[in-house]
């Protein structure tokens, strides 16, 4: 089974429930996946990737790694029961994502969340994936009609608004994706950073009030730095 990139929804959704006092699910998994070998074409096992993880960031609390299969991981699940719980107002738009295409179940990933006594959090994943593969993600877009949208989730709507930067220089390249939600009083930012490495591809989700471009960019140039560390 294929499994869609962190889709425009969920990480609107986990906005949502956080907004309102729930867990929003999306933290590091503290359950580790199933390892295995490095499929043909990418080179990296889930432990190679866990290794060139990023140790520390200022400010920030580090949290249990994780690694395993995609499919497998305890917070990427979390993320997928979100979508399945949450109902849009434009259904068309529940794929729309960050990414492009798909990733598959069985592909090797690690990842790690750090936390802000405020409750901010940083998210990097890794995955182990095939440099024409990589590319797609980073060249999609999200379509013009999914740049705004609502969503209902634990009995509550909430406004999104999305904003997309030009491709990036991160890594081999990148693109940036901002999230602007909106559930009663409560406004939280998401700003996503997809990153392409030498047979790798790249996340870093910095989620929070204060949450900035500029800080998710400035860590997913961290963690290509460290990637290339223990990965070259």
């Amino acid at each position: 089974m294929a499994h869609r990139l962190l889709p425009i929804a969920v990480l609107a959704a986990v906005a949502a429930a956080s907004a309102c006092g729930g867990s929003g699910g999306a933290g590091a998994g503290q359950v580790r996946g199933t390892a295995r070998a490095a499929p043909a074409g990418t080179g990296y096992t889930s432990d190679q990737l866990g290794q060139a993880l990023l140790q520390q960031v200022t400010g920030y609390r580090r949290g249990e790694p994780d690694s395993g299969e995609y499919g497998s991981l305890k917070a990427l699940r979390n993320a997928a029961q979100v979508r399945r719980e949450t109902a849009l107002d434009k259904p068309a738009c529940a794929d729309a994502q960050a990414g492009g295409g798909k990733v598959a179940a069985d592909v090797p990933t690690a990842l790690v969340t750090f936390a802000k006594s405020d409750g901010q959090t940083a998210t990097e994943t890794l995955m182990g994936v095939a440099d024409a593969d990589a590319g797609k993600q980073v060249e999609a877009r999200v379509p013009t009609g999914c740049l705004t949208f609502r969503t209902h989730l634990s009995g509550q709507w909430a406004e999104h608004e999305v904003t997309e930067a030009r491709r990036g220089d991160v890594g081999d390249g990148s693109r940036t994706v901002g999230v602007v939600t909106t559930s009663g009083d409560q406004r939280t930012n998401t700003w996503y950073v997809v990153f392409q490495g030498r047979h790798y591809l790249g996340t870093v989700t910095v989620f929070g009030p204060n949450a900035t471009r500029a800080e998710a960019e400035g860590l997913a140039r961290a963690s290509v730095t460290q990637a290339r560390k223990i990965l070259s």
